[in-house]
């Protein structure tokens, strides 16, 4: 292994050693606090453009194996973490994460004290930063970051989300027949925007009984439209996905104009950011962002606490309450974690119901899209 250098916009330069790709890269710092299923979040294409900080001090330990990718890429920059083990024990791993790292051209950074690099984004909030073991000097580390784009700069749809449209027949590693069964049930049909989606979303619509066909982040309102005059289709899911949801505003577009026919939507992580600045109220960001498999969530409507996986550096905001019911609150912080539209089929959350890693406490979501498209369909779950 060699050294690898991360410098900090705040002017911070911290060495470490290196266990993926080499070379140089700049991307959006964040922590992540789960515990377990590190191989699902790095796969995860919401952290496009990000560097991901684990807060668990030893990852690797039960390696990679192909079923728990939650994309076909890694789209996050780099990997840092406290304690890196090159030598997996599972029955199921098939390579050391290094070694995926690798193939995918991303860098692994490790030994150094994830605790302190934490501390420092929950003061100082997410922050632009370079990694390189290429690089080791203030000044060329500064001259790279200075000439890297922000995240708001950056539209990653087209990176991340699939170019045509497919009909998804997959499901759950351990579960893939039955999956496909309940899908070929046809409790409705669902066109789902691809912004990034995660394969377990895409899985538990699946699992509902509903037919996903995943469609791209560039398809027209006016073409969805039209197949639901023609009964072909009979609900919008608008999937997850990364970057600042401000600069997307071809998407805001065709998605007012599904808002405006009141077509059955579900929206989760971007996609709740999304409808919310489609009906006009625009999203802001969070000082650090949500991202882990431990966040407590009140659903409002029933007063239970639901503990939630989370990867978000947006929210919506509180006067959404004018036109919404707010549905689900963080107990963290108070954001809004859910809303559903007034007079209106539609409703959103920021969390994520289909967990991969993290609790199953709100997979009754998916349940609620399939009512909400044919509420006399009888429940599979």
């Amino acid at each position: 292994m060699s050294a690898v250098y991360l410098y900090l916009e705040n002017g911070i330069l911290i060495e470490g050693e290196s266990f993926g790709a080499k070379g140089t890269a700049s991307g959006e710092i964040i922590f992540n606090t789960s515990l377990s299923g590190y191989q699902e979040i790095i796969t995860d294409p919401s952290y496009a453009g990000q560097f991901i900080v684990f807060t668990a001090p030893e990852i690797g330990v039960v390696g990679v194996n192909k079923n728990d990718n939650e994309s076909g890429g890694i789209f996050a920059r780099a990997v840092i973490v406290r304690n890196y083990q090159n030598a997996p024990s599972n029955y199921r791993s098939e390579e050391p994460l290094g070694e995926l790292l690798k193939r995918r051209n991303i860098i692994g950074v490790h030994n150094i004290d994830t605790r302190v690099l934490t501390k420092l984004i929950r003061k100082d909030g997410s922050m632009m930063a370079v990694v390189s073991t290429e690089f080791s000097s203030y000044a060329d580390l500064r001259a790279v970051l200075d000439k890297a784009p922000r995240m708001n700069q950056v539209n990653f749809l087209g990176e991340v989300g699939t170019k045509e449209p497919y009909i998804y027949r997959g499901g759950a590693w351990n579960n893939q027949t039955q999956s496909y069964d309940r899908a070929q049930m046809q409790r409705g049909r669902v066109a789902a925007f691809d912004f990034g989606a995660k394969l377990n979303i895409l899985n538990e619509l699946n699992a509902v009984g509903l037919q996903t066909e995943v469609v791209a982040h560039d398809t027209k309102a006016d073409d969805l439209l039209a197949r639901f005059a023609d009964k072909q289709i009979d609900g919008v899911f608008l999937s997850n996905g990364p970057g600042d949801p401000m600069t997307l505003k071809d998407q805001i577009r065709e998605i007012e104009k599904l808002v405006k026919a009141k077509v059955p939507i579900f929206g989760i992580c971007l996609g709740h950011q999304l409808l919310s600045i489609a009906h006009g109220y625009e999203t802001y960001k969070l000082k650090f962002g949500h991202h882990g498999a431990n966040h407590p969530v009140k659903n409002l409507q029933s007063g239970a606490v639901e503990i939630t996986s989370q990867n978000h550096n947006y929210s919506v905001p509180e006067n959404i309450a004018d036109i919404a019911e707010v549905t689900h609150i963080n107990l963290f912080d108070s954001t809004i974690e859910g809303v559903k539209y007034k007079d209106e089929p539609i409703f959103s959350v920021q969390y994520h119901p289909e967990a991969s890693p993290g609790p199953r406490e709100s997979r009754y979501l998916f349940e609620r899209f399939a009512k909400l498209i044919k509420p006399d369909q009888a429940s599979l779950t």
